[in-house]
């Protein structure tokens, strides 16, 4: 069943998009109603798909160069001084036991933990296909799976599409990847938790919210009608899929970003910071293997 998000914060803002050669930058309009001040500037790191194992590799996944994979981008990341980081799912891959997982977990988690000590986790299919999410949020010290906070003036969101669609969560391999769902109690929750923030917002997922295929959350018009009427929301970041793609719907872009652990190698890796200027310019810069974008303010368009 859907528990209660916890709630550590409202704040936000509003934007605009097109590709870059190399930095994502997405200046950052104002949302309609909604007022950005960040003082001093933000910035903030993203990772996903690390998919963390102590296994031979399988196809393009090579899981345990994502140890190392994460040790440069942890260390990147540090060095920006972030407000926060976000880790979007998948953090590490199936295990046969739940301790053999909790122990891959553990060890990846050091690692992230170097980056930022305000740390953010999306759950992916994979985090809680052989643990439990009270097993796997337990391990890494997170009270919910679905949750918002506030930082410089900015509203954060986070999803769980976890779900089965008879609403049951996964856990202990009771679940297929492609049923995944929000669940209507997480819909009412987003609905108010939008309406109560005075802020542009930002959103982070695992599973899509822009396509009707595999990778895409089951339902996801309404998640996106949700967003849509708010009129807070800027930006959906995602995974899930691997690659990089970016699309818009409703005036809000959804940038799903590359997974960590596809590809051996240090060049094959992928992670991104994120800098959000006093004016509301929002600089986001794709490392290694992710793509940068430029959102042009929504009144400069």
């Amino acid at each position: 069943m859907f528990s209660p998000p916890a709630t550590t914060g409202p704040g936000r803002r509003a934007r605009r998009a097109f590709l870059a050669d190399g930095t994502l930058l997405l200046s950052a309009g104002l949302a309609r109603g909604a007022a950005l001040t960040p003082a001093a500037g933000l910035s903030f790191g993203l990772v996903t798909d690390v998919h963390y194992a102590d296994k031979d590799p399988a196809g393009t996944r090579h899981y345990r160069e994502s140890l190392p994979k994460l040790e440069e981008a942890a260390e990147r990341i540090r060095a920006a001084a972030p407000a926060f980081v976000v880790e979007l799912g998948d953090m590490v891959d199936a295990a046969d036991t739940v301790d053999t997982e909790l122990d891959w977990l553990r060890t990846i988690d050091r690692v992230f933990a170097t980056a930022c000590p305000d740390r953010h986790y999306v759950l992916g299919n994979h985090c809680v296909d052989t643990l439990t999410k009270a097993e796997f949020l337990g391990a890494v010290g997170q009270a919910s799976s679905s949750f918002s906070f506030d930082r410089g003036g900015i509203h954060f969101v986070v999803l769980d599409a976890c779900f089965r669609a008879d609403g049951v969560p996964y856990g202990r391999r009771n679940s297929v990847w492609t049923d995944a769902n929000v669940p209507p109690e997480q819909l009412e929750w987003l609905a108010a938790d939008l309406a109560a923030a005075d802020g542009p917002t930002i959103v982070f997922a695992h599973q899509r919210l822009d396509v009707a295929t595999d990778h895409g959350v089951r339902g996801a018009p309404r998640v996106r009608r949700v967003l849509e009427d708010s009129r807070r929301v800027l930006a959906v970041f995602q995974g899930h899929s691997h690659a990089n793609d970016l699309t818009t719907i409703g005036d809000i872009h959804y940038c799903t970003l590359v997974a960590m652990v596809e590809g051996s190698g240090a060049a094959s890796s992928g992670w991104t910071l994120a800098h959000v200027a006093p004016d509301g310019t929002l600089r986001v810069e794709g490392f290694r293997r992710q793509a940068s974008h430029d959102w042009p303010a929504r009144g400069s368009r």
